[in-house]
């Protein structure tokens, strides 16, 4: 069930080309050590730690501009029931990138010491 639900919520994604399937099937296999309701927990807190790192990415490289301006064109796509642009996806070589599974994996630690915590 778990890996089902992990395959399923992150499919849109990879279908719209802003996940790779790389990361796509190793939340699957997340799920299924883990069952669906742990592994919510787990993608809650993958979003967060990948969205920490987006953030701070973005003013790294100086790219607050383009990030809004990116962000309003897949609203406006959104809004019109369109895919975005082949440049707002992985195929653009110069689009910023996050390491998804690597905050997928950082969550996965994050989750199991808060429980051996919890546990003692």
């Amino acid at each position: 069930m778990g890996s089902g639900l992990g395959l399923l919520v992150l499919l849109p994604f990879v279908l719209v080309r802003s996940l790779g399937a790389g990361d796509w099937k190793l939340v699957g296999a997340i799920g299924a050590f883990l069952g669906p309701e742990r592994l919510m927990t787990v993608l809650f807190i993958t979003i967060l730690i990948a969205g920490i790192m987006a953030v701070i990415l973005v003013l790294w490289k100086r790219q607050l501009g383009q990030t809004l301006s990116n962000i309003g064109r897949m609203l406006a796509a959104l809004a019109s029931l369109h895919l975005p642009g082949r440049e707002l996806s992985l195929d653009n070589p110069k689009a910023l990138k996050i390491p998804f599974g690597f905050a997928a994996s950082i969550a996965v630690i994050l989750y199991a010491a808060g429980k051996i915590w919890q546990a003692g």
